[in-house]
């Protein structure tokens, strides 16, 4: 009876929350753009790529973007896998009876257009919609997968973040005494380390990766979130609930897992959308610097940091820094609307 009573609060709370959200119509509306977005950019080998969706030459059906053709399989001379943007390839599936569905923009990440009218960087065109960086890579495509790989990056780095903050966080403040004492301690030596440096030093040593970025900036990123969550179980492990359910045996564990944390996700959830959009950043910032991902992932700092190089190529850096603002204030928003939403205090 109990249970049940408990969690038709708890639903009736969240019911109040999303209601609560939903008024905010700046940070519902950011959350539906920035969904659409994020869902398209996990289909961006269907949207650009430099492979057909299908083709149909010679009565018989291809399938290139899985599974890979020779060019001897559309009439070329050549063994080796068939460039489908090569004006002879085109040609041939265009011929007769022959036909190929093309993506949308028909350029992969590292697609370099060797057929582009004008040198690289090039300005924004009709074969490259947002032009092309130095090296002669569709733009377009590059932003399209560089942010659907800061998006993962970010929800990669902030799981780990809030799971390592939660737990740390929930030590400290249900034991407290010297627990509490030496975990502050040590967190305050380890937060001293120049998290930089460390970077550049693993950077030298190591292949770097996106693995190995969220290793090394998730041994930082827990600490801002457990400061938060100690405070909500130093607040609440006194209370009257906590003592009774002491009383009734339960253990440690199952009292901070089924009593405690469900009482403190509130500084959680609420800063879920501003530690994603830190992570987008701090990914970027890296990038941009050549600490982060390797030089032929696709990256929004790497953009970034070609706009810079090439200053009179203003489409690399207009477009980059709208793409960037504008992913960092659609989470902002969002952040907002939940923090008001989970703000009991409003009706």
């Amino acid at each position: 009876m109990s249970l049940a009573l408990n969690n038709h609060v708890s639903l009736t709370a969240s019911a109040r929350a999303w209601r609560r959200f939903k008024a905010n119509r700046r940070g519902y509306v950011s959350l539906w753009i920035f969904a659409i977005l994020f869902a398209l950019s996990l289909f961006a080998e269907v949207l650009s790529n430099d492979k057909p969706l299908l083709v149909h030459y010679q009565g018989e059906l291809y399938f290139p973007l899985f599974k890979s053709y020779p060019e001897t399989a559309f009439g070329g001379d050549f063994v080796t896998e068939t460039d489908y943007l090569d004006p002879f390839i085109m040609e041939q599936l265009h011929e007769g009876d022959n036909w190929a569905l093309y993506p949308l923009n028909p350029y992969d990440y590292s697609t370099i257009n060797y057929f582009a009218d004008a040198p690289n960087p090039a300005a924004p065109s009709a074969q490259n919609y947002l032009g092309t960086d130095d090296r002669g890579r569709d733009v377009l495509a590059r932003l399209l997968y560089g942010f659907r790989l800061s998006v993962l990056f970010a929800f990669g780095l902030t799981v780990v973040g809030v799971v390592l903050g939660i737990i740390a966080g929930a030590v400290q403040g249900y034991f407290g005494g010297r627990t509490d004492l030496f975990a502050q301690r040590l967190m305050e030596i380890w937060g001293s380390m120049p998290e930089l440096y460390l970077l550049i030093i693993f950077a030298s040593i190591f292949n770097p990766s996106v693995t190995l970025l969220i290793v090394l900036l998730s041994l930082f990123g827990w600490m801002g979130l457990a400061d938060y969550v100690r405070a909500e179980f130093l607040k609440s492990r006194n209370m009257d609930y906590v003592t009774a359910a002491r009383a009734l045996g339960l253990s440690n564990r199952r009292i901070m897992w089924r009593h405690l944390l469900p009482n403190s996700m509130t500084p959680v959830i609420t800063f879920l959308p501003f530690r994603i959009s830190g992570s987008i950043l701090a990914l970027t910032s890296l990038d941009f610097l050549g600490l982060g991902v390797p030089p032929s992932t696709p990256s929004i700092g790497e953009l970034l940091a070609q706009g810079k190089e090439n200053i009179e190529a203003w489409w690399l850096s207009l477009t980059t820094f709208t793409v960037l603002v504008g992913t960092l204030m659609l989470l902002i928003f969002i952040g907002e609307a939940l923090r008001e939403a989970m703000d009991t205090r409003r009706g």
